[in-house]
C-alpha cells in the first residue's frame, strides 16, 4: 500500500516543473506536513520518492505524505521569501520553526503623532514614520534612562488618546515633569527643540544635551527652585553614567563597521546550535541562540539553517544590521542577501572582505555556539532530551512535536469546566490552548465521566496531537486509553501525578515531591526526576493546565453565582450585564445592603438600574 502512494506521488513529483518555487507536502486529510523551497522543482520533489539513503526526517516525512502542491516563483531568493510566509501560515509540523529566547528594549519615536513621545519597547513594528533606537544591552539601565531623559526635557509622556481628550494640564506638569503640549503650554518649535536634545542621547551626542541640562540647573539654583535643581543633579549622574557605559572601549570593536550581526552554526550529535552576535553602535551588544535537532535537518544543514535566519529577520525581532556576517558559501550568502532585499538593504559577506576583517569575532561566535549547546546537553537543559525519552517510553517511531494536556476544575458539582494545553517541541503554544464547560454531573464531582466528555469532544475536532498527557493517576490513564480504543485511534497517551505519601514523616515528604509518570502496559511508573529535561516539560504542562483550568472555572462559577438574580433585574441587558459582573466583587445578599448611590459608583449602573437591582435583591 504505502510503496503504491510513493509511486504515485513520484509520478506526480517528475511532472513539475523545472522553475524555481515553493512546494507543499500534505497529509490524507489534506493538512500542510512541510513547506519547502527548490530551485528545480521536478528535482527536489522527486528527491523525496526515489530510493536512495535519506536523512531520518526525510524518511518520517515521506511515511506520512499522501498529496503535494508547489507554487512557482521567479527566482530561488523569492522561494525562500515564501517559503517563510507559507511556514507562517501553515505552521506545519515538520519544519523548523524560529523561536526567540530573548529580546532587547527599544527606544521608539513615533514622528506620525503630534508632539512625538519616545516609548520604550521590546516588540517593534516597524511603519513609515517611526524610528527605532537600540537594541540596548543588558547593564544599559534603559527604562530608568528614558524616564529621566522625558522627565528632564518635560517631554509628552502620555498615549494619543489621553493627548487628545485633555482639557487641562495634568499633575506632571504641576510638578515640571511635563511641559503639557496636550494643552498649548509649549510652543511646537520649542518642543523640538527639547526633543532633539533628548535624541542627542541615542545618537552618540549626548554631552551636547548634559552640558545643557547642567546650564539649567544652574538656572533654577539661582531662581532658588532648588527641589527642582536637585531633581536635575540626581538624573545627571545617571544621564553620564548612560553615556560613559554607552561610549566604552569595546565600542569600537568593528572600527568604521558600526551594526553587525555575525552569525555561526555547529553541528552536535543531537542538536544544531545557532549563534548571533548583536553588534549595534559599535558596540557589542551581547548574542542570542537558537538550536534544533540535527534529525529535522535535510541533507543540506546550511539551508535549514540559512531558511531559519531569514524566519528570524523576517519576523522583525530586532534592528536589521548595516552587515550580516556568515560562514555560508559565496552561493548561499548572494542568495541569503537577494531574499532579505525585500526586508532592508543588509550586506550578506564573508569574515573576511576589503576593509574589514572579523575572523577573530566569528571564531568566538562559532565557539559560543559550540559550547553553549555543550553546557545544555550536559544539563539536560535542551528540550528535545526530554522529548526524546518521552519518544522512547511510549515507544513512538517519531520524537513527538505537539504535545496535549488536560485537566478538570470543578467544586461541589458546580461549574465543572476543563483546559487543554498544547507544547509545540516542549514550549507553551497559547494560541492553541482551548477550554471547555462541561455538564455538571447529578453525582456531583465525577472527574472520570468528565475527562471521558472531554477527551471525547476534542477528537471530533481532529488535528490530534502526537501524544497526550493528562494529569492524574491510574483512573485518568484508563479513562483516555478507554476512549481511544473506542475511536480506533493510536496515539499515544501518559498520565502524570505525584507520589502518594506513606511510611514516616521524613519519608512522606519525599514522596511528596517525587513526580511520576504513568504509561500504559507498564508496571511501574517511571520517575521523571530521572530526567530533568522530560521532568520540566511534563509538570510545566500539568501546572500551565492548573493555572488554565481553575482561571475558567473561577470566572464560570463566579458567572453562575449572580446570572440567577441578575436575569430578574428590569433594564440589564447583555451589555450591562457583562459589565457588572466584571465590576462586581462582593456577594449578592452584601451588595443588598449598600445604599443606591454606592450601587452606582461600584457597578458603574445608572440610578434607575440600580435601584432595580437592590429591589431584587430585597426580594429574594
Amino acid at each position: 500500500m504505502q510503496s503504491s502512494i510513493i509511486l504515485k506521488l513520484l509520478e506526480k513529483a517528475k511532472s513539475l516543473p523545472r522553475k524555481p518555487g515553493c512546494y507543499l507536502m500534505r497529509s490524507s486529510s489534506g493538512k500542510v506536513l512541510y513547506v519547502g523551497k527548490a530551485k528545480d522543482l521536478k528535482s527536489r520533489v522527486s528527491s523525496y520518492f526515489q530510493k536512495g539513503a535519506k536523512s531520518p526526517k526525510t524518511e518520517i516525512l515521506v511515511g506520512h505524505i499522501r498529496d503535494l502542491d508547489f507554487f512557482l516563483t521567479e527566482n530561488e531568493a523569492e522561494a525562500l521569501i515564501l517559503e517563510n510566509n507559507l511556514i507562517k501560515k501553515y505552521r506545519p509540523k515538520y519544519n523548523i520553526m524560529m523561536r526567540d529566547d530573548k529580546s532587547y528594549p527599544y527606544v521608539v519615536i513615533d514622528f506620525n503623532e503630534p508632539y512625538p513621545r519616545l516609548i520604550y519597547q521590546r516588540k517593534v513594528k516597524r511603519t513609515e514614520g517611526k524610528k527605532v533606537y537600540g537594541p540596548f544591552v543588558h547593564g544599559s539601565n534603559i527604562s530608568d534612562v528614558l524616564r529621566i531623559i522625558v522627565k528632564s526635557f518635560q517631554l509628552r509622556d502620555c498615549n494619543l488618546r489621553e493627548f487628545n481628550s485633555r482639557k487641562e494640564p495634568c499633575l506632571l506638569y504641576q510638578i515640571k515633569q511635563c511641559s503639557a503640549p496636550c494643552v498649548e503650554k509649549i510652543s511646537e518649535r520649542k518642543y523640538e527643540e527639547d526633543l532633539r536634545l533628548a535624541l542627542n542621547f541615542f545618537e552618540n551626542q549626548g554631552e551636547q544635551s548634559i552640558k545643557i541640562l547642567k546650564e539649567r540647573m544652574l538656572s533654577l539654583a539661582e531662581k532658588e527652585e532648588f527641589e527642582h535643581a536637585a531633581l536635575l543633579r540626581d538624573n545627571l549622574e545617571v544621564l553620564e553614567n548612560f553615556i560613559q557605559f554607552s561610549t566604552q572601549e569595546n565600542a569600537e570593536i568593528v572600527g568604521s563597521a558600526r551594526d553587525v550581526d555575525i552569525v555561526a552554526y555547529y553541528v552536535g550529535d543531537i542538536e544544531v546550535e545557532l549563534s548571533l552576535y548583536l553588534i549595534r553602535n559599535g558596540l557589542l551588544l551581547g548574542h542570542k541562540n537558537f538550536h534544533f535537532p540535527v534529525v529535522d535537518c535535510g541533507e543540506d544543514i546550511e539551508a535549514e539553517v540559512i531558511n531559519f535566519l531569514f524566519q528570524y529577520y523576517a519576523e522583525g525581532h530586532e534592528s536589521y544590521p548595516e552587515r550580516l556576517v556568515t560562514e555560508f558559501s559565496g552561493a548561499n550568502n548572494k542568495l541569503l542577501q537577494e531574499a532579505l532585499k525585500s526586508l532592508a538593504k543588509i550586506k550578506v559577506h564573508l569574515p573576511k572582505v576589503k576593509g574589514f576583517d572579523f575572523t577573530s569575532l566569528m571564531k568566538l561566535t562559532h565557539d559560543h555556539a559550540k559550547e553553549t549547546q555543550r553546557v545544555r546537553v550536559t544539563n539536560e537543559d535542551s528540550v528535545y532530551v526530554g522529548l526524546n525519552k518521552l519518544k522512547e517510553l511510549l515507544g513512538m517511531k517519531e520524537r513527538p512535536v505537539l504535545l496535549e494536556c488536560y485537566d478538570i476544575a470543578i467544586f461541589q458539582g458546580a461549574s465543572p469546566t476543563a483546559s487543554q494545553i498544547v507544547f509545540r517541541d516542549g514550549r507553551p503554544d497559547k494560541k492553541a490552548y482551548r477550554s471547555y464547560h462541561l455538564q455538571p454531573r447529578d453525582e456531583g464531582n465525577n472527574d472520570f465521566a468528565m475527562m471521558k466528555e472531554v477527551l471525547e469532544r476534542r477528537i471530533e475536532h481532529g488535528d490530534l496531537p502526537d501524544a497526550f498527557i493528562v494529569d492524574g493517576g491510574k483512573g485518568q490513564l484508563s479513562v483516555f486509553c478507554e476512549v481511544l480504543k473506542e475511536k480506533g485511534l493510536t496515539i499515544p497517551v501518559c498520565a502524570v501525578a505525584k507520589s502518594k505519601a506513606k511510611g514516616n514523616f521524613k519519608e512522606a515528604e519525599i514522596a511528596k515531591s517525587e513526580e511520576r509518570l504513568f504509561i500504559p502496559n507498564r508496571a511501574n511508573p517511571y520517575i521523571l526526576s530521572k530526567n530533568k529535561s522530560l521532568f520540566r516539560i511534563v509538570t510545566q504542562m500539568r501546572d500551565e493546565a492548573h493555572r488554565f483550568s481553575r482561571k475558567l472555572h473561577h470566572k464560570a462559577e463566579k458567572k453562575r453565582t449572580f446570572t440567577s438574580w441578575l436575569d430578574q433585574v428590569e433594564g440589564v441587558g447583555p451589555k450591562t450585564r457583562n459589565q457588572i459582573l466584571s465590576r462586581l466583587e462582593m456577594k449578592p445578599e452584601e451588595l443588598g445592603k449598600l445604599d443606591v448611590s454606592q450601587v452606582v459608583s461600584t457597578l458603574g449602573v445608572s440610578t434607575k438600574v440600580a435601584k432595580n437591582i437592590l429591589k431584587v435583591l430585597s426580594d429574594s
